[in-house]
């Protein structure tokens, strides 16, 4: 994929394609960022968490400066990654609108299970209104992505939205099922994007009745 099939979310968000922090083996898709850019100008969250950094915080950062509001905290787990998007980032002045967090993987146990997931300590925020998922890499672990869910879990807002990139691939629809057997169980849809996606909500537990 190209450049150039980000022109159009470009145009539509005043961005300047030349100084994209584009990667061809790991950028999201323009579907999946078309996704996520269209619910932030639509429902406006006020905090944004992203596992992952690049193409993404930049235009979710975009979106917040267009609806004069909003907060983009990116967890990555790459030096390098992280410094070339803050660099991104400050080239289009949004730096108002993004945190990017060097987080180094870490093991947690969950489910007497190891994992390698991202160090969560600096991620001192309020409710998360939105949660995207796009990293760790696969190719850390099995079911890398999983620990999202059960870690940030409790920081999620009665409304939140979850939207996980990569969910065609055998691994990532692991994952989903995994987290549906949540109590309570997200409600889950698969959009059929370039890559897959899938949108999972927050469903408040209600109290059993007397």
């Amino acid at each position: 994929m190209s450049i150039a099939a980000y022109q159009p979310l470009c145009e539509r968000l005043g961005l300047d394609p030349d100084a994209l922090p584009y990667t061809p083996n790991w950028s999201a898709a323009p579907d999946f960022l078309e996704l996520i850019v269209d619910h932030v100008l639509a429902r406006k969250p006020a905090v944004i968490v992203e596992c992952g950094s690049g193409m993404t915080t930049l235009m979710l950062a975009r979106c917040c400066a267009l609806n004069g509001g909003g907060h983009v905290y990116s967890l990555e787990n790459g030096a390098d990654y992280a410094a070339n998007t803050r660099a991104a980032i400050a080239r289009h002045g949004l730096a108002q609108h993004s945190t990017v967090i060097h987080a180094p993987l870490r093991p947690y146990t969950l489910d007497g299970r190891e994992y390698q997931w991202y160090d969560v300590g600096q991620l001192t925020i309020g409710a998360i209104d939105m949660l995207v998922i796009d990293g760790p890499p696969g190719f850390i672990q099995k079911h890398s992505r999983y620990p999202a869910l059960p870690l940030l879990r409790d920081r999620l807002a009665d409304d939140c939205a979850i939207f996980m990139d990569d969910a065609a691939r055998p691994d990532e629809q692991e994952i989903v099922e995994m987290w549906l057997v949540a109590v309570p169980p997200p409600a889950h849809e698969y959009i059929h994007t370039e890559r897959g996606c899938s949108v999972l909500r927050q469903q408040p537990h209600k109290a059993a009745p007397r």
